[in-house]
């Protein structure tokens, strides 16, 4: 494939996979792995890597196929996508390999998120898939394959500083992926690259469409790949039944019960829609989840605020700096500031500490810690501390 319009649209390619270039300014002797899900951005990653001159291997994981059971036509690493992936990879001229790992994700992953919800927490199986599938197995894969770097095409940053390579914010805040990433750790990070991070998604579409790949403005996944139409309940219930056993709403301050449910796995901490208990003075949310006595408990808003939250599993990656920290505690929350007691990594236990009350904290939702635009680290939220 003549790479050409690639060269002129990107022209530093060996600065996007920070690889040391040959004399003739390309990768050429180099080999990079690239994780390859289908769309249209791992897709560009490879494009991209071909077109540096290094030898460029895509790898797809096949984590499940539920195509026939759920009706969706195609997701993440799944069904269509995979066609889709094998599709570029002929188009660029690349070895593309596909590796089974369905039942491994379904213990690791989903199994997991349904165990999460049946234990009244609120989980987010991206962050597991990432620690588990996504880079410890790719990862080993692509040094076994000889590889100098695995690339992604999420939208981070990687920059090297003084003590090693960080984990930044994407050039583009709304399509930043770094809450996600925040429990990689630095050996992963040393062999990782994103080389998207400092692009905007047009950019990335055109240069897809320049090079005539099919998945050029394939839409975005909007939902969990595993779950259909974003019906979570549905994927819990089949694999944990006992999850669907109703039960009782509670008033979190009175005590009065209001009605009934249909199982705690339909709730999460914040709702407030869907909880069928009419007629009541002021709006009401779910406050908090008592799973093995099968109580939803709901109060107004203002029980919702929290000073404080334990995290465990803890990761850190880079220094602790004396700068002020901010914390994200939900995928598309705005980041606030925190202080921090103890320390993160290793699987340790820490708390944040807000200077102002936040809402809607869930246990089982991850805290994501920021020194600026660089993630520092974070973990899963035990326990909150209401701030009233």
């Amino acid at each position: 494939m003549d790479f050409t319009r690639t060269l002129s649209l990107v022209p530093d390619l060996p600065g996007l996979f920070q690889l040391p270039a040959a004399a003739d300014s390309t990768l050429c002797g180099r080999r990079i792995v690239v994780a390859m899900s289908g769309g249209v951005d791992s897709s560009v990653v490879a494009a991209l890597a071909a077109a540096s001159g290094a030898e460029t291997i895509g790898v797809t994981l096949q984590l499940y196929d539920y195509g026939a059971a759920t009706g969706r036509k195609g997701a993440c690493c799944a069904g269509d996508d995979i066609r889709d992936a094998r599709t570029v990879a002929e188009r660029l001229g690349i070895a593309h390999y596909v590796f089974d790992h369905a039942s491994q994700f379904r213990e690791e992953v989903v199994e997991r998120f349904a165990d999460d919800y049946l234990a009244g927490r609120t989980p987010i199986p991206c962050i597991r898939c990432n620690m588990g599938p996504k880079f410890t197995d790719l990862l080993a894969m692509a040094r076994e394959l000889g590889a100098d770097c695995l690339a992604t095409g999420h939208y981070v940053k990687r920059v090297e500083g003084t003590a090693g390579a960080q984990l930044h914010r994407a050039h583009d805040p709304a399509r930043d992926q770094s809450y996600f990433l925040y429990a990689t750790t630095e050996p992963q990070l040393d062999f990782l690259r994103f080389p998207l991070g400092a692009m905007a998604k047009p950019d990335v579409r055109r240069i897809a469409e320049s090079l005539g790949l099919t998945v050029a403005a394939k839409p975005d996944s909007q939902d969990i790949c595993f779950v259909p139409d974003g019906d979570y309940a549905k994927v819990v219930a089949a694999v944990r039944p006992e999850g669907a056993a109703p039960g009782i709403i509670v008033h979190a301050e009175s005590g009065a019960e209001l009605g009934t449910h249909r199982g705690v796995i339909h709730y999460t901490v914040g709702q407030r829609r869907g909880l069928e208990i009419g007629g009541q003075p002021e709006p009401l949310y779910v406050t908090a989840i008592d799973a093995p006595g099968r109580r939803v408990l709901v109060g107004p808003r203002r029980l919702l605020g929290v000073s404080a939250a334990r995290l465990v599993e803890t990761n850190r990656i880079g220094p602790l700096p004396d700068a002020p920290l901010t914390a994200k505690v939900r995928s598309l929350a705005k980041r606030v500031p925190v202080l921090l007691d103890g320390t993160l990594g290793g699987g340790d236990k820490a708390t944040i500490r807000f200077l102002a009350p936040e809402y809607g904290v869930a246990p089982g939702q991850a805290a994501v810690i920021y020194a600026g635009e660089r993630v520092v680290g974070g973990g899963w939220i035990e326990t909150t501390t209401p701030a009233v």
